[in-house]
């Protein structure tokens, strides 16, 4: 891994900042009318008006019918990019090929989603043995004519034999489960509804499972009404939902999430408590051997992140960061929860690697550390030593260590994947820390033509930031490269090196791929995540900007061939860095960003981001958010970069509002010549579960933005090179 340590010399924004030069086909654009309204509110003394408030309306006449304008708009200018098509074409001619993720063994059966290609929704098959090809058991793709009802949890029974899915319907984030019997392929009468942020599970015995839900929202309101009081309750199968049994609630605490799952034994019903998106967390036992089901405190401080990776008993294995800030292992009885009394049997590592999840298998714990923003896997024994270090299949990312089945088995199944290497499923033995393949794809594009690399820069205070770069072997550092810039920095969510498509399209268009590992992320554990939220958070956007700049300084690209990328949390990163430094960018995409930072408490889940952000109740809150609230730092007469706002009507996660008035707002004050576009996704929401086809369309028109707004020339053959052409397809898979 190479590292480019190097210190910038940053300053200030300029008073006038003069952007990018445009290419000469710009026009000024006519926007569609967007009515100002004299709401003003005040905020401890401070006057904020709010004129695009009745843009928070999804459904009203007037959005409605602004959002039609908008797209049409929009559309009408990505039209006059002749290599969209190109894009498109190349998009889908990748996206084509099989695909697996996320694999559980259960009762003997392997249950996996496989993706032939261009199948809007993944579909979920089991084998009754490791080694069989297996059968379909759910396809979601006919549950819908365009492919937006999408499987978004299952779990599945001890003995293999029920599967308990929740679909997702345009997106939201709203789940109904049902029950599927596994052998007959048939569904059972349950169904459960108004779950959210939830996942099943079994009982051992296989009579029910537990869920998370909340109280029904009124009519009309289930995309935009706060969400608060969240519920852990069972379901008997065979019953109707209103004979479910309440487990556990909290109604003084109506922040908290909180989630039930069931130990390999069987024996206890662990309760994992948090306060919104805080990752302190609390735990509670339930004795399911008892009839009375009562929660008991176990964990109960919030002090700390608690995690439970399994039991022997009464005795539980914990992941935490209690007493060290990357993470530790540790033994706890549950007659003896003092922390004086616990047992380390994986200590905190020494320097900046962080411990990033464990399972529990045979007696055995395998162990996944993250190290500089990639992961490796290590297999310890209960008695605190290394048993074996797992050879991964290159730099990358793993993802769901699954578990199940009796307590001795060893076997665990994971998904693997890289920038330039493709999901794959694969199979563990925690006794010898052998690996295996349970199922790989083969993708029509050969990585070896492309590099992967590691860089350090400084921030602003002098912060040592880690940075991705990924491009074509052997291009030149003479300031010309087309670059994307995609950052997230929030929410202790690390950004490690995992397979996308459409990463590569834009790869083989010429471009570099550039990823930051901003402070507010898990990269380095709490301290690092620490240092980017609350009153800190600019310096995530510090550490974006440093980011721009040491890509320019060190010949990659020039201020008019950079584009800023980020979505959901990232999205609110793309408008403040854009804002703050509009002079720096060549282009900037938001997608589905929170950028109104004075009211996104007021929306379903928006209150439990306090964590991140704070919020405008506090007069504190109040004067942080103001300074960097991408909404309000949009200036009159200030020459911004090409913009292309990305939202969804069905966001019910960041509400479409957010990007409305954002855009509206950038509409109103540009001075330049440059396009404030907005595109608006129907029938989808905050991204999970997009159907395919509709991926393969937003991809396709954000990167034909980027060719017109950056002044990009497709290289020679593209849409061919890459790997095998549109004749070879079939061979190559």
């Amino acid at each position: 891994m190479l590292d480019l340590l190097v210190a910038l010399a940053l300053s200030a924004s300029p008073a006038a900042p003069v952007p990018p030069a445009l290419p000469a086909d710009r026009a000024p654009l006519r926007y569609p009318e967007t009515r100002r309204d004299g709401v003003v509110d005040d905020f401890f003394g401070t006057k904020v008006a709010d004129p695009y408030r009745w843009l928070e309306d999804p459904d009203s006449p007037d959005t409605q019918a602004w959002v039609q304008a908008q797209n049409a708009l929009t559309q009408a200018w990505l039209a006059a990019v002749p290599e969209r098509a190109a894009i498109r074409d190349r998009l889908t001619r990748l996206f084509d090929f099989e695909r697996f993720t996320e694999a559980r063994r259960r009762g003997g059966r392997v249950f996996f989603l496989r993706n032939s290609g261009l199948q809007n929704q993944s579909v979920l098959w089991v084998a009754d043995r490791p080694g069989d090809a297996g059968r379909v058991l759910l396809d979601p793709n006919g549950l819908s004519p365009d492919g937006t009802v999408a499987l978004s949890e299952w779990a599945v029974s001890e003995d293999g034999k029920l599967l308990a899915y929740a679909l997702a319907d345009a997106g939201s984030d709203w789940l109904t489960w049902r029950v599927r019997d596994v052998e007959t392929g048939a569904d059972r009468p349950d169904v459960v509804s108004w779950s959210k942020a939830s996942r099943a599970s079994f009982t051992r015995d296989g009579s029910g499972f537990f869920y998370s839900r909340y109280d029904a929202p009124k009519e009309g309101a289930a995309l935009t009404a706060v969400n608060q009081d969240h519920q852990v309750w069972f379901h008997r199968l065979g019953t109707k939902q209103d004979q479910d049994r309440l487990v556990f609630r909290r109604q003084d605490q109506p922040e908290w999430y909180v989630g039930g799952e069931v130990t390999l034994d069987g024996r206890w019903l662990v309760i994992t408590a948090s306060k919104g998106t805080n990752p302190e967390t609390s735990i509670f036992l339930v004795d399911l051997a008892r009839p009375e089901w009562k929660a008991e405190p176990f964990l109960d401080a919030m002090d700390a992140t608690y995690a439970v990776v399994g039991n022997e008993g009464d005795t539980f294995y914990v992941l935490t960061n209690k007493d060290a800030p990357r993470s530790r292992l540790v033994a706890i009885r549950r007659d003896a929860r003092a922390p004086a009394a616990w047992r380390t049997i994986v200590p905190e590592a020494k320097g900046r690697d962080v411990l990033a999840s464990a399972a529990w298998a045979g007696g055995r714990l395998v162990v996944q550390w993250m190290r500089d923003a990639h992961d490796e896997l290590e297999v310890w024994g209960e008695d605190g030593k290394r048993v074996a270090k797992v050879k991964l299949p290159a730099l990358g990312t793993v993802r769901d260590l699954d578990v199940q089945g009796p307590v001795a088995e060893a076997e665990v199944y994971l998904g693997f994947s890289g920038f330039t290497t493709a999901p794959m499923l694969l199979r563990l033995d925690a006794k010898t820390g052998a690996l295996d393949t349970f199922r790989a794809p083969k993708v029509a594009f050969d990585g070896r033509r492309y590099v992967t690399r590691q860089v350090f820069y400084r921030s602003k205070d002098g912060t040592r930031i880690p940075m991705f770069l990924v491009h074509r072997k052997g291009i030149a550092l003479d300031g010309r490269n087309p670059t994307l810039l995609y950052g997230y920095g929030g929410f202790n969510i690390p950004l490690t090196p995992e397979f996308k498509v459409s990463r590569l399209v834009w790869l083989e268009m010429g471009g570099v791929y550039a990823m930051p590992n901003l402070r507010g992320g898990g990269e380095y554990g709490k301290e690092w995540y620490d240092a980017g939220r609350l009153a800190r958070k600019q310096n995530v956007f510090d550490d974006c900007i440093a980011a721009a700049q040491w890509l320019v300084s060190n010949g990659y690209t020039t201020p008019s061939r950079l584009a800023v990328n980020g979505g959901s949390n990232g999205g609110l990163l793309v408008g403040a860095v854009e804002t703050q430094r509009p002079d720096l960018f060549g282009a900037a995409v938001p997608e589905v960003g929170v950028l109104d930072m004075l009211r996104f408490h007021r929306f379903t889940l928006g209150w439990g981001w306090k964590s991140d952000y704070g919020s405008a109740e506090t007069k504190e809150g109040f004067d942080v958010l103001y300074r960097y609230s991408p909404l309000h730092a949009v200036k009159p007469g200030t020459r911004y970069p090409p913009t292309l706002v990305v939202t969804a009507d069905h966001d019910d996660r960041v509400v479409p509002a957010h990007s409305h008035k954002f855009t509206a707002a950038l509409q109103a004050a540009q001075a330049g010549d440059a396009p404030i576009l907005t595109r608006i996704e129907t029938r989808a929401g905050h991204g999970a579960g997009k159907p395919t086809s509709k991926q393969i369309e937003e991809r396709a028109d954000v990167y034909a933005f980027l060719v017109r707004a950056l002044g990009m020339e497709l290289p020679a053959g593209f849409g061919g090179e890459g790997g095998a052409p549109a004749a070879d397809k079939k061979a190559a898979r």
